[in-house]
């Protein structure tokens, strides 16, 4: 017995050895028409009602959308309801077409030209399946039987628009069904009938519709086969290449990109592609994709949680947390090495000025889509040093010494293993509360002063500390010293209680808060008598003082881990 996957048919591929579309790129936005509200609509186990497809066109008509496939009118009551209601309610801008799907059957045709009267502008949108399989397995036809069912619907659609009344412009679209499943010349040879059945002409253009139905083959297939089809077809300034990708082999967005570059002018698909079975190629992915290469989508992203709620309340359908560029986790880096390439990309943005986006992995700029800053970097066990650090800077105002991310990091990498989960900023920022600023023993500062001795021209800095101090346990001692500048009289100071063997190594501090509520906050890094690096946290109005509490914080929390270690 033969193994499972020997009975799948391999692909045929086509001949193109010159092909031409590896060695271009995509430099402007195609023409795009939304097919949400019908090919993404029959997709639904619950489908859209009227208030949903309205609210629905709506948001695609802000969003830049100029043509939109509304329905299939011909299909049902509802559909036809639809449509009428669009046009009769006055909802569709004059510069926007709307587009209408229908099989290439007469009665189906007429009921179609029904649904339209009143409208300004108007796709009719006709197909019939084409593919080797289909025409093997379902219609039991050959090639000329299949091409005179299309051009017999060409010809009804043509005559009806002769005799149409009012001042719509009509403008046709064909699809050979499956196309990717249709031989390359049979695909030519009945989308060049049906453009002489339209008579169509550079100045009034048929637009053929080159469905991946379903995906059979790699995106660089689809893209040969669309520029085989582009070089084949008689007439060719008479149409205007359109291409349908579905995602059956999950590569729906690649084989748009990839059809563009062979040729294709115009995109059809889906919002975070909805669609049959695995979906439509997802036109957030292709537009955003263009806009991080510097390309105009022309399609409005700007507010993309918005749009994604919209989608999810009228389509009933979820975006995943790693859609890309809509998802929740897709601007998140947990990884330590992920978090500080952005918190180093972010600090070069600030510092260097630069005019482009340039912050490791992140391909886009969040703000662009509407999204924040503060879910970027998310803690957990797999995090790094610097990545709580990017947090309290971020989300609290907090710019820890890169000396202290280790320190930190370390603490925060403990609290997220105990917890089992991640840790969420509110509880980052309670750990350094807990670790940093409400340290209060052994050592206690009960009363504190600061008198600055320096010379008024800056040539030396000199003050003297005057305070009470308690140890736990101990009656409070008032202490007094001076010394070249706040921590160095505060050192002099300890010496008197019996704090000694601890050494300065740096200082550094910041404005927490602005205006005539300003604090300081102080970090200082002191090494310990036995030759450990401690870090301590000190707040006040007084820098002077955010310095010594620095001081006092970093002793005691070296005295309390000494403890815990005996």
């Amino acid at each position: 017995m033969k193994p499972s996957y020997q009975k799948y048919i391999p692909f045929q591929q086509i001949s193109l050895p010159d092909r031409q579309w590896p060695n271009r790129v995509i430099d402007k936005a195609p023409i795009w028409c939304s097919v949400d509200l019908r090919d993404g609509n029959q997709a639904l186990v619950d489908p859209m009602n009227l208030q949903e497809k309205l609210e629905f066109f709506h948001a695609l008509v802000d969003m830049g959308f100029k043509e939109i496939e509304v329905g299939f009118p011909s299909a049902s009551e509802t559909e036809y309801e639809i449509c009428r209601e669009l046009i009769e309610g006055g909802h569709i801008p004059d510069d926007v077409t709307i587009q209408v799907l229908v099989q290439a059957r007469e009665h189906l045709i007429r009921k179609t030209f029904e649904a339209i009267r009143g409208a300004k502008n108007v796709i009719v949108h006709f197909y019939n399946s084409t593919s080797t399989l289909q025409r093997k397995v379902v219609f039991k036809k050959e090639m000329p039987g299949i091409i005179d069912i299309a051009v017999q619907g060409a010809k009804l659609i043509r005559e009806l628009t002769e005799g149409f009344e009012g001042d719509t412009r009509i403008r046709y679209e064909y699809s050979p069904e499956s196309f990717s499943g249709t031989e390359p010349d049979n695909a030519v040879a009945i989308c060049a009938a049906v453009m002489e059945a339209l008579g169509s002409t550079p100045s009034n253009p048929v637009i053929l519709n080159l469905p991946d139905t379903v995906q059979m083959c790699t995106p660089n297939t689809y893209a040969d086969q669309i520029e085989y089809f582009i070089r084949h077809l008689p007439n060719r300034e008479s149409a205007i290449i359109s291409v349908h990708p579905h995602n059956d082999r999950g590569t729906g967005v690649a084989a748009a990109e990839l059809a563009l570059l062979a040729g294709a002018e115009r995109v059809e698909g889906t919002l975070f592609g909805n669609g049959e079975r695995t979906g439509n190629l997802d036109i957030v992915t292709v537009g955003l994709n263009m806009f991080t290469q510097g390309v105009d989508p022309r399609l409005d992203f700007s507010d993309l949680p918005k749009l994604r709620a919209l989608y999810e309340r009228c389509t009933k359908m979820h975006v995943g947390e790693r859609q890309p560029y809509a998802g929740d986790l897709v601007f998140t880096a947990f990884s330590g090495s992920h978090q500080d390439a952005i918190n180093k990309g972010t600090q070069y943005m600030k510092e260097s000025g630069t005019e482009y986006w340039e912050i490791p992995y992140l391909p886009i700029d969040p703000a662009d889509v509407g999204r924040q800053y503060e879910p970027i970097i998310r803690i957990n066990s797999q995090s790094g040093k610097g990545g709580a650090a990017f947090v309290m800077q971020t989300a609290f105002g907090y710019t820890l010494p890169k000396a202290m991310h280790p320190e930190f990091g370390a603490l925060v990498k403990g609290a997220c293993d105990a917890a089992g989960t991640e840790l969420s900023p509110q509880q980052i920022f309670e750990l350094f509360r807990k670790e940093y600023i409400e340290v209060d023993g052994p050592y206690q500062l009960l009363s504190q002063k600061y008198i600055d001795e320096s010379a008024d021209d800056g040539s030396t800095t000199k003050g003297r500390f005057v305070g009470t101090v308690k140890n736990n346990g101990f009656d409070p001692v008032d202490v007094h010293a001076r010394g070249n500048g706040p921590i160095d009289a505060f050192f002099n100071a300890l010496h008197q209680v019996g704090v000694d063997g601890y050494h300065f190594e740096d200082y550094s501090e910041h404005a927490i808060s602005i205006g005539s509520d300003a604090k300081a906050v102080a970090y200082i890094r002191l090494t310990t008598p036995e030759g450990r690096t401690v870090f301590g946290v000190g707040i006040s109005h007084n820098i002077y003082y955010a310095s010594i509490r620095g001081v006092l914080c970093a002793i005691n929390r070296a005295e309390r881990a000494r403890q815990a270690a005996e």
